[in-house]
């Protein structure tokens, strides 16, 4: 049997078990949460220490934060939240619709699980990483895609993703143990599903700067 017919056979099989349109309900739940925060400080903050990844909580029968630490905002600016919950469904619908929902809901399904084990080795871990992750996997898959930054300024995500790598490669040089392992495990799964298709770009970027200063010397002969 050959690999295409078990992918089938394994997506056929996970279908029933996939959520579609994952990141709306993950967006939503995070705009849930800081609204909550904003309007209603005492109570919303007193959520938001209920739904973060903790091993003593886990380990105390708080089970439910394996799974809620997701719903974590990622900002507590009214203004980058917006700009961040609709970049992160942007970036999570066209891997969706890239991949399917089964490849998705398992590519976010093992960042998760990465978060979990830093959590568990660690005693702590966020959503940061994993929200990197997804960041991560759009570069692989659009490059080329313009977003504006700073809201004027248009750059590809390719050289977006090259300066998160650069500086979480930085982090995990100068950074303690802790910070190496939440690195290691939180990108689990752009290693395991990502792998060749970065070092196919990484490869190709350097081809073409390669070419381009070879291109430029010649010239100035």
């Amino acid at each position: 049997m050959n690999s295409n017919r078990i992918n089938y056979d394994l997506e056929r099989r996970l279908r029933r078990y996939t959520i579609s349109d994952l990141m709306k309900y993950i967006v939503f739940g995070q705009g849930a949460v800081f609204l909550l925060m904003y309007i209603w400080p005492t109570l919303g903050y007193r959520l938001y220490s209920l739904i973060t990844l903790s091993r003593s909580a886990v380990f105390s029968g708080q089970v439910w934060r394996l799974v809620t630490f997701v719903f974590a905002p990622p900002s507590s600016s009214p203004l980058f939240i917006l700009f961040s919950l609709y970049f992160y469904y942007m970036i999570g619908s066209a891997l969706e619709r890239r991949w399917g929902k089964v490849r998705f809901n398992l590519f976010y399904g093992v960042g998760m699980l990465g978060a979990i084990l830093t959590a568990l080795v660690t005693g702590y871990a966020g959503n940061t990483y994993l929200n990197l992750s997804l960041f991560l996997a759009f570069a692989a898959m659009f490059p080329d895609e313009e977003v504006l930054l700073f809201m004027f300024l248009p750059i590809k995500m390719k050289y977006l993703a090259l300066l998160d790598v650069v500086i979480y490669l930085r982090e995990f040089i100068v950074g303690g143990a802790s910070a190496r392992i939440a690195i290691v495990l939180c990108l689990l799964n752009v290693i395991l599903f990502l792998g060749g298709d970065l070092l196919h770009t990484i490869r190709r970027e350097s081809q073409y700067w390669k070419t381009r200063y070879n291109f430029r010397k010649a010239m100035r002969k």
